[in-house]
């Protein structure tokens, strides 16, 4: 008899903790790890994450079993910890993302993950494979839902794969054997919910929450709920009365195992070289090339056209937050040279006369070409500039996607501009350095203590 799609799933889980990552992947992970740490660390001063830490403060103390918060002194239980950890890592848009899931895994995954492996006192080994885990199932859930496009389904697949994804890291992590990680899908599918009005949220604090806080907190109760001792029910991905039936526009029951433990879904996640909305990413790469390139500021520039895939501009056109707003993003670099963490959060300078004035001098262009364009996410740039010069640059492969992806050096070169403003700049250096190890680290000590603030 051929076997249940959720118990082929579970039981992947239950060895994954256990099966040695490809040195590749391995590699990978840890880079996510990394990056999703910093925007865990640096989250803690922006809105959502202080609101999520303002509301897990009463649950925090020391005691066995607990886990951290980065970026904090706070020790919390295992569910809280990872919610508020979670609601940092997307208290804006400096975590990674997943093109073809259409969902940010890190944020939800690597929370749940570093809950879990601190509550069992894991190696860094087992932390990477837990994430990679949570990457691979994450992704096939939003896959399997048959999504013709990012607005024909009835929820959102970055709730559904941040669901999903946190649920399967923390089940691999929790000691479950695999009737037991089947259960603890089923509580995730239970839990699996998310509305695209998201897209309404002006301040990201409920953003963060369908992108990351929800499925974090849903992925490490489900877990630890049946570790516990809970029961649960068979089968609950596919069939009549299923995960597939509730949620899909064209179900494929095989896309969530087809290569499961063989294509690991990591490596095709994307790490961000810019802190802002991924559709702004290719704009941003094109803009700064035409910078350096030519030389030119705010000062030379008599119009600019971003030329835009269509499906993806309404997510950033003209929006009232700096850091998902492409033409606010767009005169920042024009008139700074670039941007950084901070001015891509400097909420008072979409007010600022110059700001405004080079905005006036842009439009923003919707492609029906780029939206189809191999590889997605493309961006044209061009600029009629005031002595007369027309230039344009093509940002073909975003950087930080698996088609152009950074360096190890330049995804610390990162973390450390997020990082060092709470930690320090040595307190940055040993944050690094830690992550450098922890795949050979017999627990998360070193890299935990490396996380907290000098006192």
């Amino acid at each position: 008899m051929t076997q249940d799609t959720t118990a082929i799933v579970a039981q992947h889980l239950a060895q994954a903790a256990a099966a040695a990552l490809p040195e590749e992947v391995a590699e990978k992970t840890r880079l996510h790890l990394l990056d999703t740490l910093a925007a865990m660390i640096s989250g803690q001063a922006l809105k959502a994450g202080t609101r999520a830490r303002s509301y897990v403060m009463s649950y925090a103390g020391a005691g066995e079993g607990r886990a951290s918060l980065p970026g904090t002194a706070l020790w919390l239980p295992p569910v809280e910890a990872a919610f508020a950890g979670a609601m940092a890592a997307h208290a804006d848009e400096t975590d990674d993302s997943h093109l073809a899931g259409r969902f940010h895994p890190g944020c939800a995954v690597v929370p749940a993950a570093l809950a879990v492996a601190e509550h069992r006192g894991l190696s860094g080994a087992a932390l990477l494979r837990g994430i990679a885990a949570g990457y691979d199932v994450g992704a096939r859930a939003t896959l399997a839902l048959g999504y013709s496009g990012p607005r024909t389904g009835t929820h959102s697949t970055h709730c559904l794969g941040a669901n999903f994804g946190a649920a399967a890291a923390a089940a691999t992590l929790a000691g479950l054997d695999a009737r037991h990680c089947e259960h603890a899908l089923s509580y995730a599918t239970q839990q699996a919910s998310g509305i695209a009005y998201w897209q309404r949220d002006h301040e990201h604090v409920e953003k963060a929450f369908d992108f990351g806080g929800m499925g974090a907190r849903n992925g490490v109760f489900a877990a630890l709920f049946v570790a516990s001792g809970a029961s649960g029910c068979d089968g609950a991905l596919t069939g009549p009365h299923s995960y597939l039936s509730a949620f899909a526009e064209r179900a494929d029951p095989g896309a969530l195992t087809d290569g499961l433990g063989q294509q690991f879904e990591i490596m095709r996640g994307s790490i961000k070289k810019w802190c802002v909305g991924s559709p702004i990413q290719a704009a941003l790469d094109a803009v700064t090339a035409l910078i350096a390139d030519h030389g030119i500021g705010a000062d030379d520039v008599a119009a600019l056209r971003a030329i835009m895939p269509d499906d993806r501009l309404p997510i950033v056109d003209g929006r009232d937050m700096p850091d998902i707003c492409l033409q606010h993003l767009l005169a920042i670099a024009l008139i700074d040279g670039g941007v950084s963490f901070a001015s891509c959060h400097d909420h008072a300078r979409m007010q600022d006369p110059a700001v405004l004035a080079l905005r006036a001098r842009m439009t923003a262009v919707p492609s029906r070409e780029l939206t189809h364009a191999v590889p997605a996410r493309q961006a044209i740039v061009e600029i009629d500039c005031t002595d007369g010069r027309r230039l344009r640059h093509h940002a073909r492969a975003v950087q930080g996607t698996p088609e152009n992806p950074m360096s190890a050096s330049e995804v610390e070169a990162k973390a450390r501009d997020l990082v060092g403003p709470v930690l320090g700049r040595t307190g940055a250096d040993g944050f690094i350095a830690a992550l450098r190890e922890v795949g050979q680290a017999p627990d998360l000590n070193a890299m935990v203590a490396a996380m907290r603030p000098a006192a």
